[in-house]
């Protein structure tokens, strides 16, 4: 039922004048569905207070619940013609009215941390594109139908969500920017161990993919009481992303996993400078895919110790900026950065190998990222020790990746279990750093385990064997002849 629903509201965004990419798409379908949420967590708050004998202060007016402006419902339990809204009318109220009323609770919430801001941003930064009342009012009862109360419901709800942003990811474009193998995210997780009272960061957060595989992990394995369960939601997962439809994308893909309002900042996280950064904005672990290919303006280069344009450069020491001493992290970012010889890459490597033990690359094969045209690794490191020994490991699924053969969890198997024990295999090797050139800190991908491939035979052999295989053949021909 669901998957058959996401699919109507898409055929209708298809049709309707005013989406007109798979973007659109899930942002169009992200504050229609954000809306029918609120109106069921309300539902559920007022609920709940009645049986405590309580009254519940809902959060919109009356004019802007849902079953008011969206659905409202005759006796029967079917939609009111008479008093629902639709055509011209219908979009004129979400355009004038509903949209501008959302937007002012970003001014008025007590801090950003409330679901109150978080209703703000989404409805400062989207516009409704829909511009056909009658596609806006079929796609509304579509989403009327869809369940939001049992668990069981909003799990397959944050399954298709995923699966839409990763629709979004291989429809090329900058919608791949949003969107890391999950697979990938799973064993970077595994390897970091995050444990619960933690706080977790991804400063270019995007749809968010690494805060809900890191929530899952915790609540899987982690004491299911009170405090925790507050914890987990509350106090352990934050991050930061720039871009208008990332930031509401993941925003609503971490409620449809269970985080009610959710630690995410909409701001350019390299706008800060790092030199601001003090203990109590430190994390203990950082899990990040972050832009690579960009530039970034003198302006903003301004805030970090190394300049350079290179966006991925920028994270990378914000990152490690970030993080408390012995916090961990896995960041993914282009292979270029291990071996690049201008004066910035140099100078990041050194940064990172004299103040944090760089343990575990992974290089990862092309193909990994849909769209992406640039190799890439992903670099495990603890902060505050310098690095002695680095393990590489090589990955290879045994077929070429791509948007038809993606990356699953058996491909990463090996490498997780292997790197706790970080062993010599054709695979993966350790090198040290006293080995390393200290005037280049080149950390180059080259697998010295390579099994060596049979050598090449001489033309004198392959001569031989061409004479001997003529004969063969005469002989099986003659005998032929003799039997006809």
């Amino acid at each position: 039922m669901f998957e058959q629903t996401f699919k109507n509201i898409d055929d209708l965004l298809y049709k309707d004048s005013g989406a007109d990419s798979e973007l659109d798409y899930i942002g169009q379908t992200s504050w229609v569905m954000f809306l029918r949420y609120l109106d069921e967590l309300e539902q559920d708050k007022a609920d709940q207070a009645e049986l405590k004998g309580e009254e519940y202060t809902f959060i919109l007016k009356e004019e802007y619940r849902w079953p008011n402006w969206a659905m409202p419902k005759d006796a029967d339990g079917k939609l009111d013609h008479h008093v629902a809204m639709t055509g011209p009318d219908l979009v004129q109220f979400v355009d004038g009215k509903l949209f501008p009323y959302l937007a002012k609770f970003k001014q008025e919430a007590e801090s950003a941390n409330t679901i109150e801001y978080k209703i703000g941003e989404i409805f400062s930064e989207l516009k409704n594109k829909i511009q056909s009342g009658y596609n806006l009012r079929e796609i509304l009862e579509y989403a009327d139908s869809l369940p939001f109360r049992a668990s069981t419901d909003k799990h397959e709800l944050s399954h298709l969500y995923e699966t839409k942003i990763k629709n979004m990811g291989n429809a090329g474009r900058n919608g791949g920017q949003y969107y890391t193998p999950r697979p990938l995210i799973r064993a970077m997780i595994n390897v970091v161990d995050p444990q619960i009272g933690e706080k977790i960061y991804d400063g270019a957060a995007g749809s968010c993919g690494f805060l809900v595989e890191a929530y899952e992990y915790l609540y899987q394995r982690m004491e299911k009481t009170t405090d925790n369960l507050k914890i987990l939601q509350e106090e352990t997962l934050y991050g930061k992303e720039k871009k208008n439809l990332a930031y509401v994308i993941g925003i609503m893909n971490m409620i449809l996993h269970g985080i009610e309002a959710p630690n995410i900042i909409h701001t350019n996280t390299l706008g800060e400078n790092i030199r601001d950064i003090q203990e109590k904005n430190r994390y203990h672990v950082i899990l990040a895919n972050p832009p690579f290919g960009g530039k970034e303006r003198p302006e903003v280069q301004q805030n970090f110790d190394i300049k350079t344009g290179e966006t991925a450069f920028l994270f990378m020491q914000h990152f490690i900026k970030s993080l408390k001493t012995g916090g961990r992290a896995a960041i993914v970012i282009k292979n270029t950065v291990l071996s690049n010889t201008d004066n910035a890459s140099v100078a990041l490597r050194k940064l990172l190998l004299e103040g944090s033990n760089l343990h575990t690359i992974l290089d990862l094969p092309g193909g990994t990222f849909t769209g992406a045209g640039v190799k890439t690794v992903v670099l495990f490191f603890q902060k505050g020790e310098p690095t002695k020994n680095i393990w590489y490991y090589q990955l290879n699924p045994g077929r070429n990746m791509g948007k038809t053969n993606p990356l699953n969890d058996k491909d990463m198997e090996t490498f997780v279990a292997l790197q706790k024990t970080r062993p010599e295999t054709e695979q993966s090797w350790n090198i040290k750093v006293v080995d390393i050139d200290e005037t280049t800190f080149d950390l180059s991908v080259k697998n010295p385990n390579t099994p060596e491939e049979a050598a090449l035979r001489s033309p004198e052999e392959i001569l031989d064997e061409m004479v001997y295989l003529d004969k063969e053949t005469k002989s099986i021909l003659n005998a032929i002849k003799e039997l006809i």
